[in-house]
């Protein structure tokens, strides 16, 4: 039997950091020096290869350029491995992970990303298991020869989590990611259970990547006592193209007349509007409360449950496709890639 294989795509982060013994200091490993720190790796069935960015980056200098680097390794080398597994700092990585899984489209194995809240090299350090796991996750199949997951997924601290599902919730505890609005795929213990009824299956068809993304949104964070300059020089942007409304609750905010008057001239002017609810868990439900109602008759579009990462990348997505306003409005109301939860119509 064939070995299963599984390629490294290393970006750099927490994982691929080593502490100088002399003065605890940190500095970037290469990928060689990162799996000789794991020697487990060894004993696994699967043929691990790797491919490296150079330099490494940390997270938080994560750019769109770098989503497209990660997607293009993936397909120029998609039919030679089983899966991928991207490791990412901690920062940034639920942002890559949304962004991957819109950029990839008809994808039928696993892209995996991980990292770690503690250098590989450290006592204690969680990078081990959650590498192993990945892997592992990255290269399981079914009965039937098909790859088990096939989507883009975080993997983090026993938990595997759709992509464009997960935030980062805690600095400094290993289960650092949650997936509030959405199921685990699967949970790691003495076995790997996988929840398949949960996981997102395209139709086999050839892989195609999207490269083009537009970045010329904002985030308008609606806070008690905002007022009218903030909201108007945010909305004044040069090139401003999408604006995600973080909202309280179930997409509500104050129903002053500037703010709605303001918001109204922003669509009218062809700047997108959509409301994602700064709650971890929950959704939007624009029209619940009266405090919602304005926002809908301003032209703001509801993001339901999707996290304000995935709406960030699913706007940069649908933008740089150069669709016209009119489709892309249409397109964030549906679930392309499992990133939100949409209520089905009853067949008539």
């Amino acid at each position: 039997m064939k070995k299963k294989s599984v390629l490294l795509i290393f970006t750099g982060g927490t994982i691929s950091m080593g502490e100088n013994p002399a003065d605890r200091s940190l500095s970037p490993l290469n990928s060689g020096q990162v799996l000789a720190n794991i020697p487990e790796l060894n004993y696994l069935d699967v043929k691990i290869s790797s491919d490296s960015f150079s330099p490494l980056i940390d997270s938080s200098d994560m750019q769109p350029e770098n989503w497209v680097k990660i997607c293009e390794l993936i397909a120029e080398n998609y039919e030679n491995f089983d899966g991928f597994v991207v490791l990412h700092g901690t920062d940034t990585m639920s942002y890559s992970a949304s962004a991957v899984s819109f950029m990839l489209e008809n994808l039928s194995k696993p892209v995996i990303f991980t990292g770690a809240q503690l250098p590989v090299g450290v006592h204690r350090s969680d990078a081990k298991e959650n590498l192993i796991t990945a892997i592992e996750i990255a290269a399981a199949k079914n009965a039937k020869g098909d790859a088990i997951i096939q989507e883009v997924c975080l993997y983090f601290e026993e938990q595997l989590m759709r992509g464009n599902r997960t935030t980062k919730r805690n600095a400094e505890e290993f289960d650092a990611f949650a997936s509030f609005n959405y199921p685990l795929l699967a949970k790691a213990g003495v076995h790997i259970k996988y929840f398949p009824e949960y996981c997102h299956y395209e139709k086999k068809k050839e892989l195609k990547i999207n490269i083009n993304l537009d970045n010329n949104i904002a985030i308008l964070k609606i806070f008690a006592g905002i007022n009218y300059n903030y909201v108007k020089n945010v909305l004044s942007t040069e090139n401003l193209r999408a604006v995600i409304i973080e909202t309280f609750g179930a997409g509500n905010a104050p129903t002053c007349e500037w703010l709605a008057e303001l918001l109204t001239g922003a669509n009218r002017r062809g700047i997108i509007l959509f409301n994602v609810t700064q709650c971890r868990a929950g959704s939007v439900e624009m029209g619940r409360y009266a405090t919602s109602h304005q926002l809908r008759r301003a032209g703001v579009i509801s993001g339901r449950d999707i996290t304000t990462e995935a709406a960030v990348a699913k706007l940069m997505f649908l933008l740089g496709q150069n669709t016209d306003n009119e489709q892309i409005k249409e397109l964030l109301k549906v679930s392309l890639r499992g990133e939100m939860t949409v209520e089905l119509r009853p067949k008539s």
